[in-house]
Protein backbone atom coordinates (compact mmCIF):
# COMPACT_ATOMS: atom_id res chain seq x y z
CA UNK A 1 0.00 0.00 0.00
CA UNK A 2 2.93 2.68 0.65
CA UNK A 3 4.37 2.28 -2.78
CA UNK A 4 0.85 3.41 -4.44
CA UNK A 5 0.80 5.81 -2.54
CA UNK A 6 4.21 7.20 -3.20
CA UNK A 7 3.26 6.62 -6.65
CA UNK A 8 0.25 9.18 -6.50
CA UNK A 9 2.67 11.02 -4.83
CA UNK A 10 5.24 11.74 -7.54
CA UNK A 11 2.48 11.58 -9.75
CA UNK A 12 1.07 14.31 -8.83
CA UNK A 13 4.50 16.33 -7.98
CA UNK A 14 4.99 15.53 -11.96
CA UNK A 15 2.05 16.74 -13.15
CA UNK A 16 1.91 20.07 -11.27
CA UNK A 17 4.84 20.94 -13.14
CA UNK A 18 4.28 19.54 -16.62
CA UNK A 19 0.44 18.85 -16.51
CA UNK A 20 -0.99 22.21 -17.54
CA UNK A 21 -2.49 22.56 -20.82
CA UNK A 22 0.69 24.68 -22.06
CA UNK A 23 3.95 22.71 -20.36
CA UNK A 24 3.90 20.30 -22.33
CA UNK A 25 3.94 22.31 -26.26
CA UNK A 26 6.46 24.57 -24.66
CA UNK A 27 8.96 21.63 -23.66
CA UNK A 28 8.04 19.79 -27.15
CA UNK A 29 8.88 22.85 -29.01
CA UNK A 30 12.10 23.03 -27.04
CA UNK A 31 13.23 19.48 -27.70
CA UNK A 32 14.91 21.49 -31.23
CA UNK A 33 16.66 23.62 -29.02
CA UNK A 34 17.38 26.83 -27.84
CA UNK A 35 14.68 29.41 -28.91
CA UNK A 36 13.87 33.25 -28.19
CA UNK A 37 10.41 34.37 -26.67
CA UNK A 38 8.90 35.50 -30.06
CA UNK A 39 9.72 32.30 -31.70
CA UNK A 40 8.08 30.47 -29.14
CA UNK A 41 5.29 32.71 -29.33
CA UNK A 42 4.69 32.03 -32.72
CA UNK A 43 5.17 28.43 -32.69
CA UNK A 44 2.75 27.47 -30.17
CA UNK A 45 -1.05 28.45 -31.80
CA UNK A 46 -3.38 30.26 -29.46
CA UNK A 47 -1.44 30.83 -26.43
CA UNK A 48 -1.19 34.76 -25.50
CA UNK A 49 1.79 36.40 -23.77
CA UNK A 50 0.93 36.63 -20.66
CA UNK A 51 0.54 33.02 -20.02
CA UNK A 52 3.63 31.79 -21.44
CA UNK A 53 5.22 34.25 -19.24
CA UNK A 54 3.60 32.66 -16.75
CA UNK A 55 4.41 28.75 -17.52
CA UNK A 56 7.86 29.42 -18.92
CA UNK A 57 8.66 30.74 -15.07
CA UNK A 58 7.30 27.63 -13.77
CA UNK A 59 9.36 25.55 -15.99
CA UNK A 60 12.36 27.56 -14.84
CA UNK A 61 11.42 27.30 -11.23
CA UNK A 62 10.74 23.67 -11.87
CA UNK A 63 14.37 23.40 -13.83
CA UNK A 64 12.62 22.20 -16.76
CA UNK A 65 13.87 24.98 -18.63
CA UNK A 66 17.14 27.70 -18.54
CA UNK A 67 16.29 31.15 -19.20
CA UNK A 68 19.40 33.40 -20.75
CA UNK A 69 18.49 37.34 -21.13
CA UNK A 70 21.49 39.54 -22.79
CA UNK A 71 21.39 43.14 -22.01
CA UNK A 72 20.65 44.64 -25.93
CA UNK A 73 18.40 46.57 -26.38
CA UNK A 74 15.58 45.55 -27.10
CA UNK A 75 16.16 42.99 -24.39
CA UNK A 76 16.89 39.07 -26.00
CA UNK A 77 15.71 36.57 -24.30
CA UNK A 78 16.59 32.60 -24.90
CA UNK A 79 14.83 29.14 -23.69
CA UNK A 80 16.60 26.08 -23.48
CA UNK A 81 15.94 22.59 -21.51
CA UNK A 82 18.18 21.58 -18.85
CA UNK A 83 19.50 18.55 -18.45
CA UNK A 84 16.58 17.46 -16.48
CA UNK A 85 13.83 19.12 -18.99
CA UNK A 86 15.68 16.75 -21.61
CA UNK A 87 14.93 13.63 -19.83
CA UNK A 88 11.76 14.27 -20.79
CA UNK A 89 12.18 14.41 -24.51
CA UNK A 90 11.48 10.91 -24.85
CA UNK A 91 8.19 10.81 -22.70
CA UNK A 92 6.91 14.29 -24.97
CA UNK A 93 8.22 12.99 -28.26
CA UNK A 94 6.64 9.32 -27.54
CA UNK A 95 3.10 11.18 -26.12
CA UNK A 96 3.10 13.17 -29.58
CA UNK A 97 3.61 9.87 -31.61
CA UNK A 98 0.87 8.49 -29.33
CA UNK A 99 -1.29 11.34 -30.08
CA UNK A 100 -0.50 11.15 -34.23
CA UNK A 101 -1.60 7.73 -34.08
CA UNK A 102 -5.01 7.66 -32.21
CA UNK A 103 -5.49 10.89 -32.58
CA UNK A 104 -9.53 11.48 -33.64
CA UNK A 105 -10.17 14.25 -35.71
Amino acid sequence: MKNKIEFNCVLKDVLEIVGGKWSIPIIYVLTDGTKRFKELERTIPNINTRMLVKVLKNLESADIVKRVAYATVPPTVEYSLTPKGRKLEPIILDLHRWGEEYHQA
